[in-house]
């Protein structure tokens, strides 16, 4: 432990990998071969710490940037200001040599450099490129991102003289570049380049795109500003409005205080939907989600019109997040249309923003769960720390529920999950549920209700503590695995539900409890009458369930042996002399023989 505390203190200070390195080395020499080991242990746990910690702040520090950009952008009113401060965000977020923007000319085919930072060659700041040109060409005409780790020998583009003379005069190597879309209009291309050869990850891409939405909505937005200070009066009603919409998503409003908001510009109703078609707020008359007006809002990049409703596709580049119906106005003003894309712009910030912080705490709940399931006694203490930071006290009893589907994604059935449960994830491939108080076959209905096929759920608990409830997790998925093996698909249950099958798959045979839960009326009603229906149970079915064997074995008129089983049928149900009661009984009563 004194290995484990010594590399926390430092990693709290601060310390990089070589440090905490230097230190377990520095420790470890001349020790024992076990201690040494145990130093190499806590080294190798500590850089695993060190390794999740910079990545939650890589995300969080993604997620504070758009954030950031946005609302420094929000604030610039001059268009070269915009363009100004995205290249220089760009530069400064992705750690790239040259960052750079170029817009296209609509009338002449070509895209030109409009402005750069990091650049040193004259001769590449003023470049233009025809539409298809090189990389920025390619991305102009197609509205897709590219990227190439050596721009200069990738034959994917179209080079010509002057853009590979550029580049080399610039010293550039790797390249990205990403479309400025305003719907399905490229207006030009955002970029990213370094003078040494680098691949650009998914993730970087994305994060570039991102930028570069914010950016064309900003560009947008600036242009459209100078208007109004040629006495554009309606343009600067749409800009005021978007700046509003923008602001309220910065300060943390949901998706009903947009809506209001949107409603109350516009005059009329709104409901917004995510994807899949979910309302997620409702100004007025509630609307389904019209599935073909979204498809032709997000085909032509505009707001559409249905009937007596306006549609607008809520889109993150092609990608559709969601979709705005407007209701009560049967015809809108080319400015009012506008105004209603603009507000779709800002709901697409807002979904874009809520679902990377999702992503984020799912991520978290997520290794939590394993850390919980695969190393329970490393430090319960810490697990228990992390729960309750996360809302979740595993301190507190709590019941472990493993859920099954088959042809069901398991991240659609752990998103179908997380309002069943105090924690839900995915781990060793199966959706695990932690929960105080779940009835598996309550939750294993609603699952089946919400996902659209039978969901089995097997269950164990309650358990307290990560030890304990490592455990209870193991109990669960034998019980899955048994209700599936039985047919019980779209049930749920836990090993004490499923008799002696349960027992027998049990860790801890827990016959005495079985025989009670089997027998319990019977006995109860026995201990309190004085009366012999245990001993006539038994004695009823060793004799091959025959009245007059039974009868002459107790003593008794057969009347009496009839009237002791009714009673035995009102306790324990008509159906306990059918073949799977039967046999359940039998084997409690053979356990309470060898129990006494």
């Amino acid at each position: 432990m004194r290995a484990y505390r010594e590399l926390l203190e430092l990693l709290a200070d601060g310390a990089d990998g070589t440090e905490l390195a230097k230190l377990a080395a520095t420790r470890a020499a001349g020790l024992p071969q076990d201690e040494a080991a145990e130093w190499k242990a806590a080294t190798e746990a500590a850089l695993s710490v060190r390794r999740t910690l910079l990545e939650h702040q890589r995300r969080e520090t993604e997620l504070s940037a758009l954030v950031d950009t946005a609302n420094d952008l929000a604030r610039l009113r001059d268009p070269e200001a915009v363009l100004q401060q995205i290249v220089h965000r760009v530069r400064m977020l992705l750690g790239v040599d040259v960052s750079y923007l170029s817009m296209n000319d609509s009338t002449g085919g070509q895209t030109y450099m409009r402005v750069t930072e990091g650049s040193v060659s004259a001769l590449f700041q003023q470049l233009s490129l025809g539409i298809g040109e090189g990389l920025g060409g390619l991305v102009a005409q197609t509205g897709l991102p590219y990227a190439s780790p050596d721009y200069l020998a990738d034959p994917r583009f179209k080079h010509t003289v002057a853009i590979d003379t550029a580049v080399r005069d610039e010293g550039l190597v790797s390249i990205v570049g990403v479309p400025l879309m305003l719907g399905r209009r490229v207006i030009g291309v955002l970029y990213a380049a370094d003078r040494a050869a680098r691949t650009y990850t998914p993730e970087e891409v994305a994060f570039l795109s991102s930028l570069a939405d914010l950016a064309a909505i900003s560009i947008d937005n600036a242009h459209l500003l100078a208007e109004t200070r040629r006495a554009n009066s309606s343009i600067r009603r749409a800009e005021e409005v978007h700046d509003q919409l923008t602001a309220l998503v910065l300060r943390g409003a949901d998706f009903h205080s947009v809506a209001a908001a949107v409603a109350q510009v516009l005059g009329g109703g709104i409901v917004l939907h995510d994807a899949a078609g979910v309302e997620l707020a409702c100004l007025g008359m509630s609307v389904a989600p019209p599935a073909q007006a979204i498809a032709r809002a997000q085909a032509s990049g505009r707001a559409v019109a249905q009937g007596d409703i306006w549609v607008c596709a809520v889109l993150a580049g092609p990608e559709l997040l969601g979709s705005l119906v407007l209701t009560g106005r049967a015809s809108l003003t080319d400015e009012d249309r506008l105004l209603f894309e603009r507000a779709a712009q800002v709901t697409a910030l807002l979904l874009l923003l809520r679902r990377s912080v999702a992503q984020a705490e799912e991520q978290v709940r997520g290794e939590l769960l394993t850390d919980l399931l695969t190393a329970p006694d490393r430090n319960p203490g810490a697990l228990i720390a992390r729960g309750r930071r996360l809302g979740v006290n595993l301190a507190a009893p709590h019941s472990v529920l493993i859920a099954h589907a088959d042809g069901v994604s398991r991240g659609r059935l752990a998103a179908a999950a997380t309002g069943q449960a105090a924690l839900v994830g995915v781990h060793a491939e199966q959706v695990v549920l932690l929960t105080p108080d779940g009835d598996p076959d309550k939750v294993a209905h609603a699952l089946t209700t919400a996902v659209g096929c039978p969901v089995t759920v097997g269950a164990a608990g309650p358990a307290t503590g990560p030890v304990e409830l490592a455990a209870a997790h193991a109990e669960a998925g034998r019980c899955l695995r048994a209700l599936r093996a039985l047919g019980l698909d779209g049930t749920g249950a836990s090993l004490s539900g499923l008799g002696f099958v349960g027992v027998l798959l049990g860790d801890r045979a827990d016959v005495a409890g079985f025989a009670q839960r089997t027998l319990g009326p019977v006995l109860d009603y026995d201990a309190r009458r004085g009366t012999e229906l245990v001993r006539t149970l038994r004695t009823y079915f060793s004799c091959g369930s025959s009245l007059t064997a039974t009868k002459d074995v107790l003593h008794v008129h057969v009347n009496t042996v009839v009237q002791r089983l009714d009673r035995i049928a009102s306790l324990l149900g008509p159906d306990w002399n059918s073949p799977d009661r039967a046999l359940e009984i039998q084997l409690a009563l053979r356990v309470l023989t060898i129990s006494r």
